[in-house]
């Protein structure tokens, strides 16, 4: 009885200590690629002249911190911004009255530099800044521009008196 005990016990440390078959690694999951955005996240449209709006955003982003105002083409309709460390164009574009556009309406969106669309939490979170302050800013816009127009109309005609005083 003592001999199958000591070979039982011999034959459970001699399984105990046998080599398994390694494992096979299982490959770690391959990441997924996700498309390009197909459109800008926070675009939005407003009922204003296109120039105001233009007008009016670059003077919200002049005086936003945080935003770093690298350029911009009117003729083009955009400024090139960086906003928490983006680069990305903030444009705005006239839309053409139809059934649906029955008054002035202009489009503010953003791209990448590149020109495409641009899916971020910064362009997102300026958008929407700009949702917010655009009206108020495109009523001061307008009330600016019409007291230079004065101004000037009133310097020409200052002008004008002393011309003909001298005749």
């Amino acid at each position: 009885m003592p001999r199958i005990a000591i070979a039982l016990l011999l034959a459970l440390l001699s399984t105990a200590c046998a080599t398994r078959p390694a494992r096979e690694a299982t490959p770690p999951p391959e990441p997924i690629a996700l498309p390009p955005p197909t459109e800008t996240r926070g675009k939005f449209t407003l009922e204003a002249d296109k120039l105001d709006t233009w007008n009016a955003v670059g003077q919200i982003l002049v005086n936003t911190p945080g935003v770093s105002y690298e350029g911009r083409s009117q003729m083009m309709d955009l400024y090139t911004v960086r906003y928490r460390d983006v680069p990305f164009l903030i444009l705005t574009r006239a839309l053409l009255l139809s059934d649906t556009i029955k008054k002035t309406t202009t489009l503010v969106t953003a791209t990448t530099l590149q020109g495409a669309p641009i899916d971020s939490d910064a362009v997102v979170e300026l958008l929407a800044k700009l949702q917010r302050d655009l009206p108020a800013e495109i009523v001061s816009v307008q009330e600016r521009q019409k007291a230079e127009a004065r101004a000037k109309k009133a310097q020409k005609s200052k002008a004008h008196k002393k011309k003909a005083k001298k005749t």
